[in-house]
C-alpha cells in the first residue's frame, strides 16, 4: 500500500512511502510489525518502545511520520504478543524484562536485514522508556548492523554493562522536567564511549506532550539519523 505523507522534519514536501505489514519471526513467538519506507530511503529505523505501550502509540506514531518524511523508513513493531501485553497489563513485569525486548529486537533486526524491501538500508534503532535500553543492549549485540541509536525520554541506564559497550552513535533525548530520568540520562551518558550526544528538551515532561515538544524531538531524531546512517550508504 502506498501512502502520502507531510514532512514535519523538513521542507514541508510530500513523500511517498510503501507500507507493508510484516511478520517478525523471535524465538518461539512471531512478532506483528508495519514496515514502511519512502522513496529513496537513506536509511530504517526500528522502533522499540516500553512501559506497555505498542506500535499503535499516538507519540511514536507521530515520530515515525516525521523520520519517513525525512527520507527514513521506520519499522513499527509490537515486542510483545497480545497474550503477553493483556498478562503484562495486569503484572507489569515483561516490560521491564529488558534482555528479552533486547533479543526480541535483534530479531527483528535480522529479519528486515533480510528482507529483500529494506535489506539494503542502514538501520538504527529508536528507542522509547524501557526501549531506550533495549535498543542500546541490542545494538552491542549487532554491531555491523546498527549504525544509530535516540532514546527519547529513555532508561539508559537499565542497559547496564552493556552502555560502555555500545559502538553506535548515540543520542538520549529527555524533558528537562523529567528530572529524575535527566539525572538517569546524564549518568548513562558519561558511560558511554561512542559518539554521543545528550538534548535537553527546555519544559518537557517525560510524555514531551507539551505544545512543540514532540516536534522537536523528531527534528532532533531526523538529523541524526540521518547524519549517521547517510554515512552508511
Amino acid at each position: 500500500m502506498r501512502t502520502r505523507e507531510q514532512d514535519n522534519a523538513g521542507d514541508n514536501a510530500v513523500t511517498l512511502s510503501e507500507s507493508l505489514p510484516v511478520q517478525l519471526p523471535a524465538g518461539d513467538v512471531t512478532l506483528a510489525g508495519d514496515l514502511e519506507i519512502p522513496e529513496n530511503a537513506i536509511g530504517l529505523v526500528l522502533f522499540a518502545h516500553g512501559s506497555g505501550s505498542s506500535r499503535l502509540s499516538p507519540r511514536n506514531q507521530a515520530v515515525a511520520a516525521a523520520l519517513r518524511g525525512a527520507g527514513l523508513g521506520t519499522l513499527l513493531f509490537d515486542l510483545l504478543t497480545t497474550h503477553e501485553e493483556a498478562e503484562d497489563a495486569l503484572t507489569g513485569h515483561l516490560r521491564f524484562d529488558i534482555r528479552l525486548l533486547a533479543r526480541r529486537l535483534a530479531a527483528a533486526t535480522l529479519a528486515v536485514a533480510e528482507n529483500p524491501h529494506s535489506h539494503h538500508l542502514p538501520i538504527g534503532y529508536f528507542g522509547a522508556s524501557t526501549g531506550g535500553a533495549a535498543a542500546l543492549i541490542a545494538a552491542t549485540a549487532l554491531t555491523e548492523i546498527v549504525h544509530a541509536v535516540v532514546s527519547r525520554g529513555g532508561r539508559p541506564d537499565l542497559a547496564g554493562e552493556a552502555l560502555p559497550k555500545v559502538k553506535a552513535p548515540t543520542l538520549l533525548i529527555v524533558g528537562e522536567r523529567d528530572e529524575e530520568v535527566l539525572r538517569l540520562n546524564q549518568d548513562a551518558h558519561e558511560q558511554l564511549q561512542c559518539t554521543k550526544g545528550i538534548a535537553i528538551i527546555p519544559h518537557a515532561g517525560h510524555l514531551f506532550q507539551e505544545p512543540g515538544e514532540l516536534a522537536e524531538v523528531s527534528r532532533l531524531a531526523a538529523r541524526w539519523f540521518s547524519i549517521h546512517l547517510r554515512r552508511r550508504t
